[in-house]
C-alpha cells in the first residue's frame, strides 16, 4: 500500500480539472493498491466502501447473470474508474457494488473510501450533484413507467391481433349457426313431403341409408370451368327426369360432392318421387355442409385461443422448461395480423434442440418485441425468417429480416434505454432494453446483433441447462 501523488493524479482524465488544494485533498485520502493478475479488486453485492481508479495495468468488469459471470467492459487506460460510483447518493439507494472488478494483470488502483469520495463530491460540485441526482432517479421513474407502458403497448398489438383473427371464425359460425335453422326446417318439410306423396317406409328408409353412404365433396378444388360442366350435367339429368326445380337443386348438389352417379342411387331410392327425393337430399346436404363450417369455424377459434394461452402463458408456471418452436409458433399466431400481404414468412425449426428452462411468457414479450422492429424495417415487403439451431451449450433463436437494415453508426446503440429511429410517438426506445434485460438478467443468455442492408439478424442464446444454485421449480 502507498499513496498517489498529487502529479500522478492530475494525470487521470477523471481528476484533470482539479486544482491543486483538490488535488492534495485527494492523494492524502486515498491510497495506491497493488493487485495481481486475476485478483478481486471489488464483488458485485458486497457493500460498497470504496471508489477504484486504474493507474497501471488492465482490469475487466463483469456482472452475475443467474450465476453467470458476464463481462461488461475490459481496459487499460489510467484514470478508468469503478466500485462505488453512487457514494454521492448516499443513504438513498442501498450502496451496494453493481459489479466486480478484477485486475486481468499486475495492476495498480488508487482507493477512495466511498464516504470521503460522497463529501467531496456534494462540497465540490453541489449543482452537478443536484443534477445527478435528478438525472439518476428521474431515469429510474421515467424506465419503470414506461417499461410498464411498453408492455401493455404489447399487449394491445397482441390483443387486437387476436381480437381480428377470432372475429372471421366467429362470425362464420354464427352465420352457418343461423342458416342451420332454417335448412333443419326445409328438411324437415321435404321429409314430410315425400311422405305426403306416398312414399312408403321401405323407400323413406333407403333414402335415409343413402345419406351417410354419399362421397364428401372433392377433396381438391375444381375450377369454374369444371363446376360449371358438372352442374349442367346434372341439370340436364334432372330435368330430362321431370324434376321441376332441376337447375336451382344442381348447383347446391354438385357443392355437395353429388354428381349424376350419386343422383341415380337416390332416382332407385325413390322410385316415382325423384323431385321431392331430391329437394329433401339437397337440404340435408347443406345441413352436413353448414355444421362442418360451424366445426372448422370452432376448431379455428380453438386453435386460436390455444396460441393465445400459450403465448400469455397464464396456466404455466414462471420458470419452466418450454419448446422454444411453441413459443414462437404462438406468437407469428398472435401477430399475424401485422403481416401484410407482401411479408413471407419462413420458418426453420431444429427439430431436435430439447426444451429450454425459460420464463415463457417473458421470453414471448421479447419475440413480440424482436418479430414486430423487423416488420417495421421492411416496411409491409419482404421475408421475415425465424430459425432456431443449438450452438455448443444454448439454443439459437435467430429473427431476421430482408428491410433497410441498422445503420452503423447505430448498432452499438440500439440497446440503449430510450434510444429509438422510429418518429416521435412511434416508438418508446425501450423495446429492446426490455428484451437485453429478460435474455441477458433473466436468463443469463445474450442477444447479438449483425445488420446489413436487406440482411439483419437478431440472434438470442439461452442456456440449456438450468443453474445448479437455482431452484426454478
Amino acid at each position: 500500500m502507498s499513496t498517489a501523488s498529487p502529479e500522478e493524479l492530475r494525470g487521470l482524465f477523471l481528476f484533470e480539472d482539479l486544482d491543486d488544494e483538490k488535488l492534495d485533498w485527494l492523494s492524502l485520502c486515498g491510497t495506491a493498491e497493488e493487485y495481481p493478475a486475476d485478483g478481486v479488486i471489488c464483488a458485485q453485492g458486497d457493500p460498497a466502501e470504496f471508489l477504484y481508479v486504474l493507474l497501471d495495468g488492465e482490469m475487466v468488469m463483469t456482472q452475475m447473470v443467474r450465476d453467470h459471470a458476464v463481462e461488461v467492459s475490459r481496459t487499460d487506460r489510467p484514470g478508468t474508474y469503478g466500485g462505488a460510483v453512487q457514494a454521492y447518493l448516499g443513504h438513498k439507494i442501498e450502496q451496494k457494488y453493481q459489479h466486480t472488478l478484477r485486475a486481468t494483470r499486475p495492476s495498480r488502483v488508487f482507493v477512495l473510501p466511498a464516504l470521503k469520495f460522497s463529501k467531496a463530491v456534494r462540497k465540490w460540485f453541489p449543482m452537478a450533484t443536484h443534477l445527478l441526482e435528478g438525472i439518476f432517479f428521474g431515469m429510474s421513474n421515467a424506465r419503470r413507467i414506461v417499461d410498464q407502458r411498453e408492455r401493455l403497448t404489447a399487449l394491445g398489438t397482441i390483443t387486437a391481433g387476436l381480437t381480428h383473427e377470432l372475429n372471421n371464425p366467429a362470425a362464420a359460425a354464427a352465420r352457418a349457426s343461423a342458416e342451420l335453422g332454417d335448412r333443419l326446417l326445409a328438411a324437415q318439410r321435404s321429409l314430410a313431403d315425400l311422405a305426403a306423396h306416398g312414399v312408403d317406409c321401405t323407400h323413406l328408409s333407403a333414402l335415409v341409408a343413402l345419406r351417410p353412404a354419399l362421397p364428401a365433396p372433392p377433396a381438391g378444388r375444381r375450377s369454374p370451368l369444371e363446376v360449371s360442366d358438372a352442374e349442367d350435367e346434372l341439370g340436364d339429368w334432372l330435368e330430362d327426369r321431370g324434376v321441376g326445380d332441376a337447375w336451382d337443386l344442381a348447383p347446391r348438389l354438385v357443392a355437395a360432392g353429388v354428381g349424376v352417379e350419386q343422383a341415380q342411387e337416390v332416382a332407385d331410392a325413390a322410385g316415382d318421387h325423384l323431385p321431392a327425393a331430391m329437394r329433401w337430399l339437397a337440404e340435408v346436404l347443406e345441413v352436413a355442409q353448414l355444421q362442418a363450417e360451424i366445426s372448422d369455424a370452432m376448431g379455428r377459434i380453438t386453435a386460436l385461443l390455444d396460441s393465445a394461452r400459450q403465448y400469455s402463458q397464464l396456466d404455466r408456471a414462471a420458470y419452466q422448461r418450454a419448446d422454444l418452436r411453441t413459443l414462437l409458433d404462438s406468437t407469428l399466431t398472435m401477430l399475424k395480423r401485422k403481416f401484410g400481404p407482401d411479408v413471407t414468412v419462413k420458418v426453420d425449426y431444429d427439430e431436435s434442440l430439447p426444451p429450454v428452462p425459460v420464463y415463457a411468457a417473458e421470453l414471448n414479450q421479447v419475440w413480440t418485441n424482436l418479430i414486430v422492429n423487423a416488420l417495421y424495417a421492411m416496411q409491409g415487403s419482404g421475408t421475415l425468417t425465424v430459425r432456431t439451431a443449438r450452438e455448443n451449450d444454448q439454443a439459437l433463436v435467430e429473427i431476421a429480416d430482408t428491410g433497410t437494415g441498422i445503420p452503423e453508426e447505430d448498432i452499438d446503440r440500439i440497446f440503449t434505454p430510450f434510444f429509438t429511429t422510429k418518429p416521435v410517438g412511434q416508438g418508446t426506445g425501450l423495446g429492446l432494453d426490455i428484451s437485453w434485460r429478460i435474455v441477458v438478467g433473466r436468463h443469463g443468455g445474450d442477444i447479438r446483433v449483425r445488420s446489413l442492408p436487406g440482411d439483419t439478424r437478431f440472434q438470442v442464446l439461452l442456456p440449456l441447462t438450468e443453474p445448479a444454485a437455482e431452484d426454478s421449480a
